[in-house]
């Protein structure tokens, strides 16, 4: 077995996700081959999962290179956890639309800035696939980067790579609703129901282990901000009173999905829903900083250990490579899964993984409400994808005009604008569109 890392500089990402491989028995003797454009952090990550292979009596071989094509051919699974443009295409992502009064909180999966980033990945993605076809068409492709369902939905449509794509967010959920509101005896004693689009899926149903309904009492709580420490979660809390479910996605992101809550007209919304304007912008400067020490740390540990996480990649390769059949949520096409969303859209669903691969399961129609949010943003999506198939420009500014944030706050003149000056900011990290 071969896995192909794509992103490998993602140092601590990459430690999860192989780490997480050599600490399953069931695989044997397996070889690893990272890859990234960075050579002092691809060679940092080799060094760390070299240590961590030889800590735990691992059976990888880890071989690391600057060259993509070395890295997969005849790979098996090939692991995509890249973001192009890093930090230098963020900030542009963030401070062009707040010069049209556009402010944002994430910027990486939906809205103007997750549009642009995927603008600017598609293409690399493409290039990806052309090696796959030629170098290891069978392989599997575990899609982590966001935009998520742009990109998973992108090679999904235009290319001939088997693909899904895998976000944490599910399997957290639970834990969300439930620990703010002192619900904790029933945290990894419930069972629940998700199912909708990456970032905006619905906590359909949860109950304790014995079939009782668990969403009348979290509900009641979620109002009670007085009495519970909420303070993290105020968006998803007034989402979950006003239209009855529960998502997936934390508050500041969802505070930048909707159309309700960053309004330049409503500045005291800021304020009243905790919401942390450009607080990727934040995290991002506090990473870089961060790995400096954290860097030392683990390249200075001689017996540095990994404890095996909740990331589904591992548990994927162990159901194709066993037989053994193991449940994700995976964002795949909608044929016909969801019938009340986009025919060919991009949700996340439950989905069996055995020998044959990611099989989705049928979730059915979302309530009505719920797959009306998630349509308004398929709607970008789709429109997206179209922009980097066909280069052109148009499309672009179709999908800017129809996010939700935007359109509350700008006119279509504006928005065109926005996007002409984010296309000129970026330069060369955009392909040329007509």
């Amino acid at each position: 077995m071969k896995i192909a890392f794509m992103g490998a500089g993602s140092t601590i990402f990459a430690k999860n996700i192989i780490g997480d491989c050599i600490l399953t028995p069931e695989f044997g003797e397996f070889e690893v081959f990272l890859h990234d454009i960075d050579p002092q952090r691809l060679e940092d990550s080799e060094r760390i999962l070299k240590t961590i292979n030889k800590t735990h009596n691992g059976k990888a071989t880890i071989r690391a290179s600057l060259n993509r094509r070395e890295a997969l051919k005849d790979a098996d699974y090939v692991v995509n956890a890249i973001q192009v443009g890093g930090l230098e295409c963020t900030l542009t992502d963030f401070e062009v639309p707040k010069k049209y009064g556009l402010k944002q909180t994430i910027a990486d999966s939906m809205g103007i800035g997750g549009i642009f980033r995927a603008l600017r990945t598609i293409p690399v993605l493409q290039d990806f696939a052309n090696d796959i076809e030629e170098l290891c068409p069978n392989a599997l492709f575990l899609n982590y980067s966001n935009p998520m369902s742009m990109l998973t939905g992108y090679m999904l449509r235009h290319t001939k790579v088997r693909t899904v794509g895998l976000c944490h967010s599910v399997q957290v959920v639970a834990n969300q609703l439930l620990r703010p509101i002192d619900m904790n005896e029933y945290i990894g004693k419930c069972r629940y129901e998700v199912a909708g689009i990456n970032h905006q899926a619905w906590l359909l149903k949860i109950t304790d282990l014995e079939g009782n309904d668990l969403y009348p009492e979290a509900k009641r709580r979620s109002k009670m901000t007085d009495k519970y420490d909420m303070k993290h979660d105020l968006v998803r809390r007034d989402l979950l009173g006003k239209f009855g479910y529960y998502l997936t996605e934390s508050s500041e992101h969802n505070a930048e999905y909707n159309p309700w809550y960053i309004k330049r007209q409503y500045p005291e919304f800021i304020e009243k829903y905790n919401i942390p304007i450009d607080e990727y912008i934040r995290r991002c400067h506090a990473q870089i900083d961060g790995w400096v020490k954290m860097r030392e740390d683990l390249l200075k540990d001689p017996h540095l250990t990994h404890t095996k996480t909740y990331e589904y990649g591992s548990y994927i390769m162990k159901a194709c490579e066993t037989d053994e059949p193991f449940r994700i949520h995976g964002n795949v096409l909608n044929k016909n899964l969801i019938p009340n969303l986009p025919y060919d859209s991009c949700v996340e669903v439950p989905c069996l993984v055995d020998r044959n691969g990611i099989n989705p399961c049928y979730v059915g129609d979302l309530p009505e409400q719920c797959a009306a949010i998630n349509r308004v943003s398929i709607n970008v999506q789709n429109l997206t994808i179209m922009a980097a198939a066909e280069r052109k420009k148009e499309y672009i500014y179709m999908a800017a005009m129809m996010d939700p944030h935007a359109a509350a706050e700008l006119s279509t003149d504006e928005i065109i604008s926005m996007c002409d000056d984010l296309i000129e900011a970026h330069g060369d990290w955009l392909p040329k569109y007509n």
